[in-house]
């Protein structure tokens, strides 16, 4: 059997015979000029036409040790791409077909013809590209968070059949049997490799910003990289994502976090700034609350024994002078004292803006760092205690002494839904007024106690000039507040400045002047907590514990269309125009699809669980086209023009399809993406190299060589024209036209058309006779 290489450059002479059959010159005494053109195609080698090393990978990947699962995974074409974390895409860029043409050649004898069996692809005149996509881009038959988004908004719809996550597992419950024959739950295996990724591999805190776009925070959601974020991921791949392995791993997640409320153990992944991002769900507010909570037990702890120690430290050196002097219940009251403090005394580290508005309150960094003990200073000095230091040069008004700013309690941490029934709870007090006073009497009675400690002369007055300078009115209309020296001009007579209380502060029965008579001279460390922080993280315990199942499904959906959305604009995609737009329609688009959960109006089969059905539809096109871009982008890496190119032609080709409302439709499939694309001169080594050398279990069939070969490709297809061109001369056309002998017309051609395993020949003739 000839090779179609050896047909294809040897076909001169048959040309030749050809020639003298046909033509009625003598073909000995006529020299012929031959024209040639000559087209070979070449065509990449995708990984996944390589069976037999496939299926050899899978099984060392199924019983194989890790080692070899990781190879195996470093070897896929998005191994870098932020999805890879969780799912393996098909490279929607299946491989490159490559057509060079050479330009037209006269030849005269097959020594000439075979020469050119050795040219190389880079001396054709022309290459044109066609790239084959997976089918799977139109068909929709793939893998991705787009699939997975699907099975959880079923789990929502499920959610709303209990009241908790338990009954989805207990035995008790009616339903069980259905879920239990239906519903596949994970593993202890599996559940054991997902608590380790939460809780033990990288703990660290990750960044939150990165990623994020900046619509993304419109979604009421776990920020990325957070620990419920992270948590809602891995439930996307556990179990096909059902409502009954979301409730076993729900209620081991939770476990896990009173095990480390219980040990002490700070919980990772979550942000420690000392304040709970409202913006974000209730379930990360929860979880924000508790590890600032664990912190200021952790606090307070230290504190404790570093007390202990100083007091251990000092008995050591005075028990026999304290046991002569000291009576026991002294020194049980001084432990008790310790214990007191530990039970919720929050101090906070020193800051210069207060809720109020202040620009001098502090707060206490220890214990009683502020208390004034020589006995050389005045009284009222000798009795001030938890100061943080003079107000500039502010005099208290009945007593001319420096004011002096307290350290003072941390408003109380809530979260959002603390925040809610604190509001609900106080709506009956009617007037606006009463209102703020009562939501704010805690935080409002410490910080008058504190002031009381820190200046024991001073009035209802120097209060509001400290707390609220807006309340105090200047005769002078001259500024008298703690950042201004009152209007002395360094003269005690001249004293007390000329000023008076607001209106709202100077009303008889005011509220903050009762609470001043009220409240006694204590500093912080005397004072009763704000906040109980083991009281506070068990009600949170609680609350997750005892979270209604559709409540906890709709922070799920939400927080889940979030962080896949983050996930997928790390996505490094050359920066097209069109992906970047549809990327913040997506945005808006889950923006408004998910207002609905977080404000709990959502029931089972309503037509919300409708609309989030058709934003999985919205939110596939676009993670089909996001890969995409990602594949040409690191495909043409060399050669941009191209990515864009290929890119902005599919995204017009598959637009039609992103209006239906489902992919598949049968009215667009027909079509199919088939466009070419000429190669630039300055683009033809970037697209030689991705046509890289063949191994030997890829060529190992290819024993025969069809030449012209690229990088060690053979053409898979060679389209050859033999072409004879004759004058007019001594014909009967020539005779009507004078010129026409100097014109030639095309008399014979042969078409040949070449693969490695079949040829084609085709002739025409043309009389000129």
């Amino acid at each position: 059997m000839f090779t179609c290489g050896f047909l294809s450059f040897s076909m001169l002479p048959c040309f030749y015979l050809m020639l003298k059959a046909y033509s009625t010159l003598d073909f000995a005494m006529h020299l012929y000029k031959v024209h040639f053109t000559m087209t070979s195609t070449y065509r990449t080698i995708h990984h996944d036409d390589d069976d037999d090393l496939q299926s050899l990978g899978t099984e060392k990947e199924e019983y194989g040790d890790n080692h070899g699962s990781e190879t195996r995974s470093r070897s896929q074409w998005d191994d870098d791409c932020p999805w890879s974390e969780w799912y393996s895409a098909e490279d929607p860029v299946k491989g490159l077909e490559l057509t060079a043409t050479w330009s037209e050649k006269t030849v005269e004898s097959s020594l000439e013809m075979a020469e050119l069996e050795n040219a190389s692809p880079h001396e054709a005149e022309k290459w044109m590209i066609l790239p084959f996509l997976s089918p799977n881009l139109s068909e929709g038959n793939r893998v991705g968070f787009a699939s997975q988004l699907r099975l959880l908004v079923d789990a929502l719809n499920m959610s709303f059949d209990a009241q908790f996550m338990e009954d989805f597992v207990s035995v008790e419950n009616p339903g069980s049997d259905n879920l239990k024959s239906s519903m596949i739950v994970p593993p202890p295996t599996v559940l054991d490799r997902v608590f380790k990724d939460l809780f033990h591999e990288g703990s660290q805190v990750a960044a939150f910003a990165k990623g994020e776009h900046k619509i993304s925070r419109a979604i009421k959601g776990a920020p990325f990289g957070s620990l419920f974020a992270q948590f809602c991921l891995h439930a996307l791949w556990v179990g096909t994502c059902n409502i009954r392995a979301i409730a076993v791993l729900w209620i081991e997640f939770i476990r896990e976090v009173r095990w480390c409320w219980e040990e002490s153990q700070p919980l990772p992944k979550i942000q420690a700034n000392g304040s709970i991002d409202l913006s974000t769900c209730l379930i990360n507010q929860k979880l924000q609350m508790r590890s600032i909570l664990l912190a200021i037990c952790i606090e307070k702890k230290c504190e404790m024994n570093e007390d202990f120690q100083d007091c251990v430290g000092s008995n050591e050196h005075t028990y026999d002078h304290m046991e002569e002097d000291s009576p026991v219940g002294d020194k049980t009251t001084s432990n008790q004292k310790h214990g007191d403090e530990f039970d919720g005394i929050q101090d906070s580290p020193l800051t210069e803006d207060r809720l109020h508005g202040s620009g001098t309150t502090t707060s206490r960094p220890s214990m009683k760092h502020g208390d004034i003990q020589s006995t050389d200073l005045k009284s009222s000095d000798h009795n001030r205690r938890g100061s943080a230091g003079a107000v500039g040069s502010t005099k208290l008004l009945k007593s001319y002494q420096s004011m002096h700013a307290p350290f003072t309690q941390d408003a109380p941490l809530m979260t959002e839904d603390m925040h809610e029934e604190r509001l609900q709870a106080v709506e009956a007090f009617g007037n606006s007024f009463s209102f703020s006073a009562q939501l704010e009497k805690d935080i409002l009675s410490s910080d008058m106690s504190a002031f009381k400690a820190a200046n024991p002369d001073a009035v209802f007055e120097d209060f509001i000039r400290w707390h609220s300078p807006g309340d105090w009115e200047n005769d002078d209309n001259k500024e008298s507040g703690p950042s201004k020296s009152p209007v002395t001009k360094g003269l005690k007579d001249d004293w007390p400045p000329h000023g008076r209380l607001s209106q709202r502060m100077s009303e008889q029965g005011n509220l903050w002047r009762k609470i001043w008579n009220d409240t006694p001279a204590l500093p912080v460390y005397e004072q009763k907590p704000l906040l109980d922080p083991l009281r506070e993280g068990e009600k949170i315990l609680h609350y997750l514990e005892t979270l209604r199942p559709h409540q906890l499904l709709e922070q799920m959906v939400c927080t889940t269309f979030r962080v896949s959305a983050d996930t997928l604009n790390q996505t490094n995609f050359g920066g097209l125009k069109q992906m970047i737009t549809k990327m913040e329609q997506l945005y808006r688009t889950m923006a408004s699809t998910l207002k609905p959960l977080q404000t709990n109006h959502v029931s089972g089969n309503s037509e919300t669980i409708e609309d989030l059905r058709r934003l999985c539809v919205i939110f596939e096109h676009v993670e089909k086209l996001l890969t995409l871009a990602s594949s040409l982008h690191r495909t043409f890496l060399q050669a941009p023009r191209l990515s864009e190119t290929i890119f902005t032609d599919y995204y017009n080709f598959y637009l039609p399809r992103m209006g239906t409302g489902s992919p598949g439709s049968p009215e667009v499939d027909e079509k199919e993406f088939d466009v070419k694309y000429q190669v630039m001169t300055r683009e033809r080594q970037s697209v030689s190299n991705m046509f890289s050398p063949p191994t030997a279990n890829q060529s190992w069939r290819k024993v025969l060589s069809m030449g012209n070969l690229l990088n060690g490709h053979e053409p898979i297809v060679r389209e050859i024209i033999f072409s004879v061109r004759d004058s007019l001369r001594n014909n009967h056309y020539a005779a009507h036209n004078p010129r026409g002998f100097q014109r030639e017309i095309e008399t014979y051609r042969m078409y040949i058309c070449g693969t490695s395993n079949d040829l084609r020949v085709a002739l025409s003739v043309t009389s000129c006779d």
